[in-house]
């Protein structure tokens, strides 16, 4: 048996809205309903490494290999990044999530950093997975800029569970299978 909206929230499917300014939060709060992992991109500048946490990464096609994340084109550190020939997104572990909040909140936590240079002369740092990318296209949406990477070498070295972002809070994400082995632990809550 499928799902319509009547079997989700109190059953009322009359209390939606349409998106304008005026209800942004009302659509941020939506939004946040979907639980991503959480990365932060790197890239290489005139002024040093620079960094910014984001969310909004996802695969696009295989065959070539080819991955997006997005940012608001007002944000400072915009412009690093729309004009970067190269860039690296590291998937971040669940206890990385200081260096996620840092980045997040200070445009130059990164350059005080540990990191070292990937072949392409982008900071890089131990993560899940990275995907060290060069710039195919930057296709402007409303606000934001969609960044399309087209990849050119994968890391993927950790095993830990991954930092997960769900209506404005990090945690992380128990598979299904092991789900019921950590609910049976007495030392989990």
């Amino acid at each position: 048996m499928g799902f319509s909206d009547s079997n989700r929230g109190n059953g009322n499917t009359d209390n939606g809205f349409t998106p304008d300014p005026a209800n942004q939060r009302l659509l941020r709060d939506a939004l946040g309903r979907f639980g991503t992992g959480v990365t932060v991109v790197t890239a290489i500048t005139d002024s040093g490494p620079a960094a910014i946490t984001v969310n909004s990464f996802s695969s696009v096609s295989l065959t070539p290999a080819l991955v997006l994340w997005s940012i608001e084109r007002s944000a400072s550190r915009h412009q690093c990044f729309a004009k970067a020939d190269n860039y690296s997104i590291h998937v971040l572990a669940w206890d990385q999530e200081s260096l996620c909040m840092n980045v997040a909140r200070d445009p130059d936590y990164f350059k005080q950093s540990d990191y070292r240079l990937n072949r392409f002369g982008v900071p890089v740092f131990d993560c899940l997975a990275r995907f060290d990318c060069t710039l195919d296209t930057v296709y402007p949406a409303g606000d934001h800029d969609i960044i399309l990477g087209r990849v050119q070498m994968v890391i993927a070295a950790g095993e830990e569970a991954p930092l997960a972002f769900y209506r404005g809070q990090t945690g992380t994400i128990i598979p299904t299978s092991k789900a019921s082995k950590v609910r049976s632990n007495p030392c989990v809550r």
